[in-house]
């Protein structure tokens, strides 16, 4: 096993050919050890270098409808009636923290992503 530390591009490509070489390897074999230490390393690297940023709160709550096929006349009621709902999700008017208090638990995302600023639409 000759593992490096992940310092740049050359050596973040040079460790994803590896894991794909080694990537089915037992579990507590020396291929296994470096496959599960690669992983982990790639991971960091990835973390630091390719952040992925949590969608905004309209951008969560249209993928968890999705996720759940709900239609938009699925949110009417709870977080108000048809023309509410459009203006929510068209980014017109702001969500309310009674609005996000509902979504959390009916759709189940976290207040923290809810609650997160967002930009309307300017008319």
């Amino acid at each position: 096993m000759n593992v490096r530390p992940i310092k740049n591009e050359k050596d973040y490509r040079q460790a994803l050919e590896r894991l794909e070489v080694i990537f089915d390897a037992p579990i507590d074999t020396k291929e296994g050890d470096e496959a599960e230490i690669l992983s982990l390393m790639i991971d960091t690297y990835e973390n630091e270098h390719y952040p992925i940023e949590a969608p905004d709160p309209i951008e969560a709550i249209k993928i968890r409808m999705e996720e759940l096929n709900l239609r938009q006349k699925d949110l009417v009621g709870v977080i108000g009636g048809k023309s509410r709902v459009s203006e929510i999700l068209n980014r017109k008017k702001k969500l309310t923290v009674e609005m996000i208090r509902k979504l959390e638990r009916i759709l189940q995302i976290s207040a923290y992503v809810l609650v997160t600023n967002y930009q309307l639409v300017k008319k």
